[in-house]
């Protein structure tokens, strides 16, 4: 027990802040909940280190101290600490302030449970965390928009969720055990490993946003507050790819499970580029581009069990994206909601200009930032499993992001608005495009400090 609880220490150091902060919150103390939230992310992250060459289990192999969930904690835990800054700069001072950052820091623990979950059970406490706490998140303005989206996120979570659970009996029935390391069994029953799998796409894959389980997406990132809305896009969804990873990894590929994958792939991130180019609205425009880059990390997910950098492809890959994407929704904090308002950005304030176009150009996959890093791993990885197609589809869609991403550049080079004026950005939100863009920037020439 005492050894279990001490790889545990990341997870409990998180969830007893948590309660901290929710008592602080009672008291109307914000900026007491902030910090404790973010020391609690800083201590999780540094117990993290001393096990991260771990490769065991803990509480009867129900959860999973491996490569996978150590270094989802050192791509979550930062990335819900800048989250955490984004929406301090965003909602400083406004009403129950504080229970956005509790719920933040409460959902990254479900976050955690999903990376590192070993157990069907394990899994749906994961998937239960990260929704009813997201759930609350989108509706905190209390406006229409965000009503109206709350309802849409909760509906449609709600539905996948228990298609998922039923479908996850089937695993149990066919295995005899809730843990996915007993999946091997369903070997020759592959109406039963069908059957749990496109329960578990569903509910996943309405986490991930990926097609045709992404509806939800772009109305909750709008009805949103921006920070809301830049975190559910990269911890939430990036924990459900941890999530396949831990899964998929141990289930029979005689079902031909990576070929559906696969197409689902190639449909999302083909569908999501092309839904972009129409869009006006920036946190719509993001969302649907978020949507695309959900289709290139499943390109890793294919690759389990076949090629050597898969899960080096998923990690990396989610770790620039989290950098890219919390970036880019900076700038839109900063600068407005809607193209227009990105008009003149890149004359009147240089270094926000530079950040947005590094920021897109890594998210494109241009060398050497740290998307490129990312995509040629997971492009590799594609390959190594036999999915040259597949590999093909994903670059000539960087192209189509080219094109996307162009109609937020263009705009921010043209002359300004007479009216335009430049308002000083609070110091949270420096911080946070500071980190991201130089992430971005430098971390690519790291990558090796992954594993595999």
């Amino acid at each position: 027990m005492e050894r279990d609880l001490a790889f545990l220490a990341p997870e409990l150091l998180l969830a007893g802040a948590a309660m901290l902060m929710i008592v602080a919150e009672m008291a109307r103390a914000a900026r007491l909940v902030l910090v404790i939230g973010l020391v609690a992310l800083g201590l999780s992250t540094a117990l993290t280190l001393p096990v991260l060459d771990a490769d065991t289990t803990v509480f009867g192999g129900t959860y999973r101290i491996d490569a996978i969930a150590g270094w989802a904690k050192l791509i979550l835990l930062p990335g819900t600490a800048l989250a955490l800054l984004m929406a301090r700069a965003e909602i400083a001072g406004r009403a129950r302030e504080g229970s956005v950052y509790s719920l933040i820091v409460l959902v990254t623990l479900g976050a955690l449970m999903l990376a590192g979950g070993g157990d069907m059970m394990v899994l749906i406490i994961g998937v239960v965390m990260t929704g009813l706490g997201s759930f609350a998140l989108v509706a905190y303005p209390r406006d229409d928009a965000a009503t109206e989206a709350g309802m849409k996120y909760l509906v449609f979570g709600a539905v996948t969720g228990s298609v998922m659970i039923y479908g996850l009996t089937f695993w149990f029935g066919g295995a005899g055990s809730t843990l996915f390391s007993e999946l091997g069994a369903l070997e020759g029953q592959s109406l039963i490993l069908i059957a749990g799998l496109i329960a578990v796409i569903v509910g996943l894959g309405y986490k991930a946003s990926l097609v045709p389980f992404h509806f939800w997406a772009p109305d909750a990132y709008d009805g949103a507050p921006v920070s809301v809305a830049a975190y559910l896009s990269v911890i939430t969804k990036a924990a459900a790819f941890f999530a396949f990873a831990q899964i998929l990894r141990d289930l029979p590929r005689e079902a031909g499970w990576p070929f559906a994958l696969a197409l689902i792939s190639a449909v999302t991130m083909t569908y999501g580029y092309l839904a972009a180019l129409v869009q006006t609205n920036l946190v719509r425009l993001i969302a649907y581009s978020s949507v695309a880059q959900s289709g290139y990390l499943l390109m890793g997910v294919v690759g389990l069990g076949v090629s050597s950098i898969a899960v080096p492809a998923i990690l990396i890959f989610a770790a620039a994206y989290v950098a890219m994407n919390l970036g880019a929704f900076g700038i839109i904090m900063a600068a407005g909601r809607n193209l227009d308002d990105l008009r003149g950005l890149g004359r009147t304030r240089p270094v926000l200009g530079v950040a947005m176009v590094v920021f897109l150009l890594s998210l494109t996959g241009i060398p050497p930032l740290f998307g490129f890093v990312g995509k040629v791993y997971l492009f590799t990885a594609a390959v190594e499993a036999g999915f040259l197609w597949l590999a093909v589809i994903g670059i000539l869609n960087s192209v189509l992001a080219l094109a996307v991403y162009l109609r937020i550049v263009v705009p921010m080079y043209q002359s300004p608005k007479a009216d335009s004026e430049a308002t000083p950005l609070a110091l949270p939100l420096v911080v946070v495009l500071a980190v991201t863009a130089l992430v971005t920037l430098f971390m690519g020439l790291f990558a090796g400090i992954f594993p595999g």
